[in-house]
């Protein structure tokens, strides 16, 4: 039965999605808007739909299976979910209002296992024994793992690319690549809905389970993938225009051809982990891939100041929504 407890969850989630969407659209439209190749609401309309595209094309569910197993079924509660569904939206909230391109990957898998941890704490066992160390411990390692493949992967790409057309006359080359940045906008925003939006509906699986809706390995109802990948594009569709402007100029200067590299880079690295059910974040991939657009120019074309600062708040997501949870998931405890 759909408790009332359960419909706020539910409702939570798709929140979190949506503001996953807005947060992350800078992601997949950043440097398209950034060298003119469309405009903001072209970008975010084109951004969207490729997001929400991927549900008639995805039958796996690989990262979803990933999230839902990071706390162990026997500390899970709604409440627990709750409590990480709140803090994952407010972290994403703040660092909108910053302008900050943190995981909203992060914050949501960071809440949910704080509030875990903090669920066993009060269950009168180790707090870490609530977290499923084998699904953990990879998405600690891919903080730091995806972006540097993605900017391995840009800086290669972009070698290659720029060797190929050597020759050619910089206007043609240009109008080229502007188009051809259509297809790689579009490649990066279909694996950015399919890898986000799975993380939610790992969210909503264990809801249903933990509710008692479902039992444990049943299938996906049909419902979840097409309520996160909508929610995902309606964000999208918002745009968050602050991160925008730090990814698509501030962390380097973008070209159309760097902006095919960096955004075909950062798809492959989104198709590769999703493949293995790896729950990495968007926004450290792209990151990682216009750093190593920039890097194919020279060192300093990076603006590293501005860089270790989005460094900084990636290391702190997971712990700072872990702590947030915890402290939600008390008071919660506290007036239920």
């Amino acid at each position: 039965m759909f408790t009332p407890l359960l419909i706020v969850v539910i409702c939570l989630a798709l929140v979190f999605d949506y503001t996953n969407g807005f947060h992350d659209a800078a992601n997949s439209i950043a440097t398209i808007v950034s060298t003119k190749v469309l405009t903001p609401f072209q970008a975010v309309m084109w951004a969207a739909f490729f997001n929400f595209l991927v549900y008639f094309f995805t039958r796996e569910y690989k990262v979803a299976d990933t999230v839902s197993k990071i706390v162990l079924a026997h500390y899970v509660t709604l409440h627990v979910i709750l409590a990480g569904l709140v803090a994952a939206i407010s972290w994403n909230l703040i660092t909108w209002w910053f302008g900050i391109p943190s995981s909203s990957s992060h914050t949501l898998i960071g809440g949910f296992a704080g509030a875990g941890i903090t669920n066993a704490m009060y269950m009168g066992s180790n707090g870490l024994k609530a977290v499923n160390m084998h699904y953990i411990l990879p998405i600690l390692a891919y903080i730091v793992l995806a972006p540097l493949i993605g900017l391995l992967i840009s800086y290669a790409v972009t070698i290659i690319v720029l060797y190929i057309g050597k020759n050619s006359r910089p206007s043609i080359a240009d109008r080229w690549f502007r188009r051809l940045q259509l297809i790689s906008s579009a490649a990066l925003s279909f694996a950015h809905g399919g890898n986000d939006a799975q993380k939610v509906m790992g969210i909503l699986y264990v809801s249903l389970f933990t509710a008692n809706i479902i039992k444990v390995g049943a299938a996906m109802p049909n419902w979840i993938p097409l309520a996160c990948y909508s929610a995902i594009a309606l964000g999208t569709m918002s745009g968050g225009w602050k991160i925008v402007k730090t990814m698509g100029s501030r962390i380097t200067k973008i070209t159309p051809v760097e902006g095919f590299c960096a955004e075909t880079a950062a798809a492959i690295t989104l198709f590769f982990t999703q493949k293995f059910g790896i729950p990495v974040s968007t926004t450290h991939t792209t990151t990682g891939a216009i750093i190593g657009v920039g890097l194919t120019k020279r060192l300093s074309a990076v603006r590293w100041g501005l860089t270790i600062n989005i460094f900084w708040a990636w290391v702190i997501t997971i712990p700072v929504s872990a702590v947030i949870a915890g402290l939600i998931f008390v008071l919660l405890r506290a007036v239920a």
